[in-house]
């Protein structure tokens, strides 16, 4: 029997970098997948979140308009807002090269920082609400139209400080939406 001894004083060291060989093989076809399936989900959030602000934008510059008085304060407001989002880039800026590098964090905290401006000057508080699945489902007490008691509710009919009050009415699918009027 030959035993070559170098081979067996470094079985452990052999066996280590046989390991690390797959796992970093492995690793980098699950991080690849992982990362792609990451990346979609904070790009849509930030993609929902800039929709948000530009129809909230393009909303309020067409109240404005119909308006006899122009504020040109709020207007220049919403100006900046929509250059802003129109200057994020529409695609992955990493897989395109050759064009100016975009720093998308700072840009994204530049039109969220806008936003809170327009709020401020328009008199309305800032708020984004994450869409989820549940929002879209109607529960069976706004189905039959009946108003469930809310726990911000006081004697009287007065709404404690902070409670939520329903702005648009939420008809369920089917209804004719013929009567519901949008005021100003």
């Amino acid at each position: 029997m030959d035993f070559d001894l170098e081979e067996l004083v470094n079985v452990e060291q052999t066996f280590y970098e046989e390991g690390y060989k797959d796992g970093f093989a492995h690793g980098r076809i699950h991080g690849l997948i992982e990362g792609r399936a990451l990346g979609r989900e904070k790009g849509f959030e930030m993609w929902e979140e800039l929709g948000f602000y530009e129809g909230f934008a393009m909303m309020w510059k067409a109240v404005l308009e119909s308006e006899a008085t122009q504020d040109e304060r709020t207007t220049n407001h919403i100006g900046h807002l929509l250059a802003l989002i129109a200057q994020f880039p529409r695609v992955n800026p990493s897989a395109t090269s050759g064009g100016p590098e975009v720093d998308i964090p700072k840009l994204f905290r530049q039109i969220r920082s806008r936003y809170k401006l327009l709020c401020s000057t328009l008199g309305v508080r800032p708020t984004m609400r994450a869409a989820d699945g549940s929002s879209l489902s109607l529960s069976p007490e706004r189905e039959s139209g009946a108003n469930p008691p809310s726990a911000g509710s006081r004697e009287g009919g007065e709404k404690a400080h902070g409670a939520r009050r329903n702005v648009w009415a939420v008809h369920p699918p089917g209804d004719s939406l013929a009567s519901t009027e949008l005021n100003f």
